[in-house]
């Protein structure tokens, strides 16, 4: 609807004050908001009052147009989207962004109040209804522009800092580099291994919600944001201070995931300890999964053992060859590894196997005739385990 002559007329006594207009809220009507007296003087006096002369001059434009159309026509929003992406990048708050915008059609609502003559207040009154009508779509692309570039930014940051974690477990940031500052590495860590059994196929969004859940219940257990490298089958973690494990963590970890997660930990000195502290880890979980461990918090002194017996050497081939006999036979191995993981308790292996404890003496009994190793014996029993470790290193 085209607005009246009147309406015209005022909003034309306001032109020559755009400048001016423009430097009072620049300067002084922003002043009041918290954090703005802290911005540099060029971005008050450039851009944000060029901004402000912007939003004054398009409302100027809007009036004197015949027919006024909707507002939010292309380009009419692409200064405002401008400047959001560029406040965005320099850390000014999203509240402080659209508080300038909101004082800036209140300073244009006073300079019309204060330009206005008596007998003008209808046509104030449709000055003020174009005005309102359009900063609802100005506001509106203010905030999306904003909250795009926030989210590309922290997305950039995110796929940085874990270019330089895998760099840094993997072993291809040497010490001292400077990009370890970034990570705030500077004294002993803590580095874990995050593993799932037995993870489910899954779509990726379904994949990303249990890896953001998983990512939080570590941030609460270490009180701030930690390193991870998360993926569907679990992945690696590095906490930049010589924390304590909660003992309760693979637990809050599988609750979050709904999947049963065990958590291998090993301390390091220092940055330069990182990579072998990673592969220790990694080293633990997968003996903890050979050996049947239920999933927990593991640590390396309780799989000391088995953690030496499946060092390769030249004898490793020989001993892992010793269980070729049963390698065919799954319900054998299992059964093997089930009677390990419960100290040789067969009651125990036969209520996880859900079998009679006879049927678990006669599958012992024919691994004993089929490898000729004595199950009864330490000795055999080091063998076996350091067979199971080195078949699963191997294979």
């Amino acid at each position: 609807m085209p607005l009246s002559p009147e309406a015209r007329s005022l909003a034309a006594r306001c032109a020559p004050h755009v400048n001016e207009l423009a430097r009072r809220m620049a300067r002084e009507s922003f002043e009041a908001l918290p954090g703005y007296a802290q911005l540099p003087d060029d971005v008050k006096d450039l851009e944000i009052a060029a901004t402000a002369r912007h939003g004054v001059r398009l409302f100027l434009k809007r009036v004197n147009e015949p027919d006024p159309a909707p507002p939010g026509r292309s380009g009419d929003h692409r200064l405002f989207r401008e400047r959001a992406a560029q406040r965005a990048e320099e850390g000014m708050p999203l509240h402080l962004l659209l508080r300038t915008h909101a004082l800036g059609v209140y300073a244009l609502w006073q300079t019309l109040r204060e330009v206005a003559r008596p007998g003008e207040e209808a046509a104030l009154v449709e000055l003020v209804d174009v005005l309102l009508e359009s900063h609802h779509g100005v506001v509106g692309a203010v905030a999306e522009t904003y909250l795009d570039e926030r989210s590309a930014l922290e997305a950039e940051r995110r796929a940085q800092r874990r270019s330089l974690v895998r760099g840094l477990l993997d072993g291809m940031l040497p010490p001292g580099h400077v990009l370890l500052d970034q990570l705030r590495l500077e004294g002993p860590a803590l580095v874990l291994a995050l593993g799932v059994d037995a993870p489910p196929a899954e779509v990726p969004v379904a994949v990303r919600r249990r890896l953001r859940r998983v990512q939080t219940v570590l941030d609460q257990a270490f009180g701030g944001e930690v390193l991870a490298l998360l993926d569907a089958d679990g992945g690696r973690v590095v906490v930049p201070e010589d924390l304590a494990v909660p003992e309760d963590l693979p637990r809050r970890l599988s609750r979050a995931s709904g999947l049963r997660m065990r958590v291998a930990a090993v301390r390091a000195d220092g940055p330069e300890q990182i990579t072998r502290a990673a592969r220790t880890a990694t080293e633990i979980l997968r003996i903890t999964r050979v050996c049947g461990l239920p999933p927990g918090l593991h640590r390396l002194d309780d799989v000391l053992l088995e953690f030496h017996l499946s060092r390769p050497d030249e004898s490793s081939p020989r001993i892992a060859a010793l269980l070729d006999p049963v390698a065919e036979r799954p319900e054998l191995l299992g059964t093997l590894r089930a009677h390990l993981a419960h100290r040789q308790d067969r009651r125990a292996t036969a209520d996880a196997l859900g079998l009679h404890p006879n049927t678990v003496d006669n599958r012992l009994a024919k691994i004993a005739e089929l490898t000729g190793i004595d199950l009864s014996s330490p000795r055999g029993t080091a063998l076996v385990i350091a067979a199971l470790l080195l078949r699963d290193s191997d294979g």
